[in-house]
């Protein structure tokens, strides 16, 4: 009988199935196989109770920043892959009825393709990797391919890539996911969890065919990512205002913090902010507390970013180190419940889960092969008169996303190649890699069930962005356009 998500999948950890005898763990895998066929993975009809999707939405709003909350929808309508950005709690929702095989890893939670990106080590190497991890939660593996897999359907759709177009892309990355699993599934712990994807290998896959065109290409994208730091977010988002550095107003989408609030107030807010930032620096090791000890606060701003998370509450915070040229900036986002939750039953086994800011670090120094220095998690006591949970990390640190309107078909399929290794190495190292390899085998009946689903869940995300735009058009949901 097919194992669904239905059920509340119970947390698993993958340390107990790594020690058991590789062989018993690549038995229960082809056991798992026999019980949930590849082909079930191609199933995709929408239950006749599903959600409305409209619906789903609404009720996310209800935790949001009122006047935010239309901006989100405007972005949304922009195209259905902005919709699917923006739409992961619909389809969490959705990927509950479907097969999975029961191993749990790890979850990003939001696997799209412009959810993996370049961004520096601490090495100060570029690197490629997953790069958002708002709703990351234990889960079944499929979920994740299952929403990257789709994702570059809707993509090259609206790229008005065709049909053989998109299987080519798709099934490349679903195969880079199969094939690096199984490698993975030969290594090590440690191997698998000191493999990265650096420059080298993103420009040896992005450069194919290793043309001069394509190579140039890459050297141009990698020297930008390279200037995306601090002091380019300074001269950016920063200038001189009455003799002191201050973060400029760009209203809606940058409001400094004396704009939002009256004097009483915003000092109020201002200190109820640094009491998060010194409570954020006890998650700090302690190399990395002594510099952050070296900075000091200047000034802060609310700042809206993304598609799915416009409305939460973030801010940039600038902090200053040895003069106006040595700048840190902080982004301190609100961790909401992950989409995924309430999906999987909670054991208890990660007291991380607890926490919304602990989780999204947690899951994140779990799943990328290295992590921003800055990166931890605190909860303010009186944000908007309530308790809430945030994670912080450092606002722009070179970090880069791919441009998916300019992509070719052989660019798209390039880059899939890439995203599929990496988010095999994400589960790799959280899960048991040898009985997901298992299940998976050697040939391609995964990679094409998956496509029928992506191409299955791309008329539905494509009818659900319909919806949204009647729900607009009616008047039934805020719209603010063009921001």
């Amino acid at each position: 009988m097919t194992t669904t998500a239905a059920t509340h999948l119970p947390l698993v950890t993958a340390g107990g199935g790594r020690r058991r005898d590789p062989g018993a763990r690549a038995k229960q895998g082809r056991a798992a196989r026999k019980r949930v066929p590849h082909a079930s993975h191609a199933e995709w009809r929408p239950a006749p109770d599903r959600p409305d999707p409209v619906g789903v939405l609404a009720a996310q709003a209800a935790s949001r920043l009122p006047e935010l909350v239309p901006i989100r929808h405007g972005r949304m309508l922009v195209s259905p892959f902005t919709y699917y950005r923006g739409a992961a709690a619909v389809m969490a929702s959705d990927l509950a009825s479907t097969p999975v095989s029961g191993f749990v890893t790890q979850l990003c939670g939001d696997a799209h393709l412009t959810n993996f990106g370049a961004y520096a080590s601490p090495e100060r190497n570029l690197v490629f990797d997953i790069n958002d991890f708002d709703e990351t939660f234990p889960g079944p593996w499929e979920w994740d391919v299952k929403r990257l897999a789709a994702s570059f359907v809707i993509a090259a759709r609206d790229n008005g890539f065709g049909r053989k177009e998109r299987a080519a892309i798709v099934r490349t990355t679903v195969c880079s996911y199969r094939t690096a699993m199984a490698r993975f599934a030969a290594l090590g712990d440690l191997d698998v969890w000191y493999a990265r994807a650096d420059t080298g290998q993103a420009g040896r896959v992005l450069t194919t065919p290793p043309t001069k065109q394509t190579r140039k290409r890459f050297e141009r994208a990698e020297a930008k990512a390279r200037t995306h730091d601090s002091l380019q977010a300074l001269r950016k988002l920063t200038g001189i205002v009455d003799g002191q550095r201050r973060i400029l107003a760009d209203p809606p989408l940058v409001v400094p913090v004396q704009d939002l609030l009256p004097d009483v107030e915003r000092k109020l807010f201002e200190e109820q902010l640094r009491g998060l930032l010194r409570g954020y620096r006890r998650t700090l090791a302690d190399d990395r507390r002594h510099l952050l000890d070296g900075f000091e606060f200047v000034d802060m701003a609310r700042k809206v970013v993304g598609v799915g998370s416009v409305g939460t509450r973030c801010w940039i915070v600038l902090l200053r180190g040895r003069d106006d040229t040595d700048p840190l900036l902080l982004q301190v986002k609100e961790a909401q419940p992950s989409v995924v939750a309430p999906y999987i039953m909670d054991s208890g086994v990660l007291p991380c889960l607890r926490h919304g800011g602990e989780r999204v670090v947690a899951g994140q120094r779990l799943m990328q092969a290295v992590s921003d220095i800055f990166l931890g998690w605190q909860t303010a006591p009186g944000i908007d008169g309530q308790a809430r949970d945030f994670y912080v990390r450092q606002l722009r640190d070179w970090k880069q996303s791919a441009v998916v309107e300019a992509m070719d078909a052989a660019t798209m399929r390039s880059y899939g190649d890439l995203c599929g290794w990496v988010l095999a190495r994400a589960h790799a190292r959280t899960g048991d890699r040898v009985a997901i390899a298992a299940y998976l085998g050697d040939g391609d009946t995964f990679d094409r069930a998956l496509l029928e689903f992506a191409e299955r869940y791309a008329d539905q995300s494509e009818q659900d962005h319909a919806a949204l735009a009647a729900a607009a058009g009616a008047g039934r949901i805020p719209v603010v356009t063009g921001v």
